[in-house]
């Protein structure tokens, strides 16, 4: 990030040097920092040259002023839309601030930070905004400061960005338990677009993301400014448009009466807000989210290959026996698994759902001996060894809940509600911290365990300690725990999972490897599951398993083929009995795992671009490494062809000055068909252009609903 600062005003260049320049113009002259434009780079090199072009009319019947839409809009100010700050004091007073301009500094030597500092001596309040610029993003949060002598509550404090009129459309996430990340697509219109999320984890069906584009927008074309909380708890997300004509987005976390209560000298701060532009469609943006992950540091997905995985939940449920394990073990490590995570059932008295979490030692009527046996059976094959826990959450019938009743987060005066048997331990009490510290840690130190499943498989409702809410200080204390155990542990990678994807964020993703993605496996769910994650989430840490033939959350059968194509982009793995599995199944693995380790360099690391198709019955994607050597395409059909025949696919990404071999991956069975006649390129290997393939296209075979192959694209 570039940063310029002149009267009144900073410009923040970002992405110097890439494709996607974009610079953010900061208007800091009259209170909070206002978002005075956010797009491609202007040229303009001061304040009163942007109002110049951009200053706004002031129609009759209004105010004699227009609020700016600031960063943290003022409703004492005039502002008519949500404010950005709503609090009071415990006499109700200060209830609506209005800070003076701020003071500009960058605090950090790499000169990647900027603070502008705001005051309000009436509240005694302080308002600080920190911008902290990626390589082809940037962050900001803002941190409210109480000097005053009484207690300030916070009840909502949230960064407003605002938009042009250009940015009329609208795309966020709906989705359910296995069904997540799916694309909801809508006009901006007039009042406000609202998605709020209370579940208590970032949510199956409002994950706190927004997309605004010009008209059309689509993943190749367009303007798109793009928005994404780092939080995994409750959240608020919202797109308004003003009766004035502002447009502006605002997300942040959504507090609780009594949540928040800053004493005097302490300070809230809001959770990450990141927010990039491309002037090149979702792909643009999406590849900037991609590569924000990939940054952070102690990013293990990025330094080693990411392990082919095989999970035990759905081969044995709770049915645990040390025999059929190692049978699985011995068939996993023959067809190439290089990980075996043994899921929930392990420990003290979970038999079933219902008992046991929150006592986190082995179960010796189970394993007598422990789980030293299997450890080392698995890892004597050479594979690694992970184990599923689930930290935040207690049985009412475990021997924890008997001892420690008040380290519940809940209301004693009124009955809890439950959700799978589970009630939520308030890690917000540093003891709960401590008390799960030692046994996760323990087991670590004992056990050659590299990977640890970490669930979280209830909504968290009425979240109190003792009678006033408690979520906020909950999430905070999750974070802390997952930040001790990987310094404890740092070669340990650690799987976010909640009742599949309702805890993918940017901050819990600071401190895991992993997502699981879904808990469904049916590759028909799947890729759209998929596809809605790629928006914001690279491949190698979106967890894709090989289910068994019928799908044990939908019924659906569906062939082996189509279940390793979906897969393969991702996080690969499989959560099937192998004990079950046919010889000839079996062989199709052995197969279907060398070629992803083939592919695997390519897959993850590298740029994946979205491809447009002719209708919605068919799906297809790219990943194109950086020489532009090698990439890997998926073409899916999902459903019948509108018009019996797909038309031709455009690529992105390749080099068009280069000549690639273009050849079908054989992953299990041949997909099924009623052509006649197939394109060429799909019978035999061919040589085109990249320049030929990114505009003249490459014609989809014609398949049987539910397939999908993988092509192999390889520079000559």
């Amino acid at each position: 990030m570039i940063v310029d600062q002149f009267d009144g005003a900073v410009r923040l260049t970002i992405g110097e040097k890439t494709s996607d320049v974009f610079e953010v113009f900061l208007d800091v002259s009259s209170g909070p920092p206002v978002i005075a434009y956010m797009g491609v780079p202007t040229g303009i090199d001061n304040l009163d040259g942007l109002l110049a072009l951009a200053g706004r009319p002031l129609n009759k019947a209004h105010l004699d002023i227009e609020a700016p839409p600031s960063i943290c809009p003022e409703h004492g100010s005039g502002w008519q839309g949500q404010p950005g700050l709503r609090g009071h004091r415990e006499d109700r007073s200060d209830w609506a601030p209005r800070f003076n301009p701020g003071e500009v500094t960058q605090p950090n030597p790499d000169q990647q930070t900027v603070v502008i500092t705001c005051t309000d001596p009436q509240s005694k309040l302080t308002l600080a905004t920190e911008i902290v610029g990626l390589e082809h993003s940037c962050r900001v949060r803002l941190h409210l400061h109480n000097y005053g002598t009484s207690p300030y509550w916070v009840n909502d404090l949230a960064a407003t960005i605002p938009l042009p009129a250009r940015a009329t459309e609208l795309q966020h996430f709906v989705g359910r338990w296995a069904n997540e990340f799916q694309l909801c697509r809508r006009e901006w219109l007039p009042g406000t677009t609202q998605i709020n999320n209370r579940s208590g984890r970032t949510s199956h069906n409002a994950v706190p993301a927004l997309f605004a584009g010009t008209s059309n927008f689509d993943n190749n074309t367009g303007e798109v400014w793009a928005f994404n909380l780092g939080w995994s708890g409750n959240s608020s997300a919202s797109a308004e448009l003003g009766a004035a004509g502002l447009r502006t987005v605002r997300l942040g976390e959504l507090l609780a009466d009594g949540d928040v209560v800053t004493e005097r000298g302490e300070t809230y701060t809001t959770p990450w807000l990141e927010m990039t532009y491309s002037s090149r469609g979702l792909n643009g943006v999406s590849q900037a989210f991609h590569t924000s992950i990939r940054s952070r540091r102690g990013y293990k997905a990025g330094s080693s290959p990411r392990p082919v995985t095989l999970n035990t939940w759905e081969a044995v449920y709770f049915d645990h026996d040390l025999t059929v394990l190692t049978e699985m073990a011995d068939k996993a490590q023959s067809v190439g698994v290089e990980r075996f995570v043994l899921d929930d059932g392990w420990f003290h008295g979970r038999r079933n759902d219902t008992a046991g979490l929150g006592d986190w030692w082995v179960d010796k009527s189970v394993w007598p001996d422990g789980l030293q046996p299997l450890v080392d059976h698995v890892t004597n094959l050479g594979m690694e060894f992970g184990l599923w826990f689930e930290p935040e959450m207690v049985n009412p019938d475990s021997e924890l809940y008997r001892q420690h009743p008040e380290w519940v987060l809940v209301d004693d005066r009124y009955k809890p509600v439950l959700g799978r048997s589970q009630l939520v331990l308030d890690l917000g009490l540093p003891e709960v911290r401590d008390y799960l510290f030692e046994q996760i840690d323990a087991l670590l130190d004992t056990l050659d365990i590299l990977y640890i499943k970490w669930d979280c498989n209830r909504d968290i409702v009425h979240g109190s300690r003792g009678t006033r809410a408690g979520m906020h200080d909950h999430m905070l204390g999750v974070y802390e725990l997952i930040d001790r155990l990987n310094a404890a542990h740092p070669n340990v990678e650690i799987e976010t999972c909640a009742s599949g994807g309702a805890r993918a964020d940017f901050e819990i993703l600071k401190r895991t490897d992993r997502v699981w993605t879904s808990d469904s496996n049916d590759a028909l769910v799947r890729q759209r599951i998929q596809r809605g994650f790629s928006m914001m989430f690279p491949p190698e840490i979106m967890g894709a398993h090989i289910g068994p033939s019928i799908s044990h959350t939908s019924g659906r059968n569906s062939t082996l083929g189509f279940r390793a194509a979906t897969a393969f982009f991702g996080h690969f793995g499989l959560e099937w009995d192998l004990c079950q599995a046919s010889q000839a199944e079996l062989e199709h693995l052995s197969e279907i795992i060398a070629a992803h380790k083939v592919a695997r360099p390519t897959l993850h690391g590298a740029t994946s671009w979205r491809l447009e198709t002719s209708d919605d019955t068919s799906l297809a994607h790219i990943v194109v490494n950086d020489d532009r050597t090698e990439a890997f395409l998926s073409m899916a059909q999902l459903e019948t062809a509108e018009n019996g025949v797909n038309g031709r696919i455009q690529l992105r990404g390749l080099d068009p000055d280069r000549r690639y071999s273009v050849s079908v991956l054989k992953l299990g069975p041949e997909p099924g068909t009623e052509a006649v006649l197939q394109p060429t390129w799909y019978k035999k290997p061919i040589v085109a252009t990249g320049q030929a393939l990114q505009t003249v296209g490459l014609q989809p075979p014609l398949l049987f609903p539910e397939s999908a192959i993988v092509v192999r694209l390889t520079a000559e």
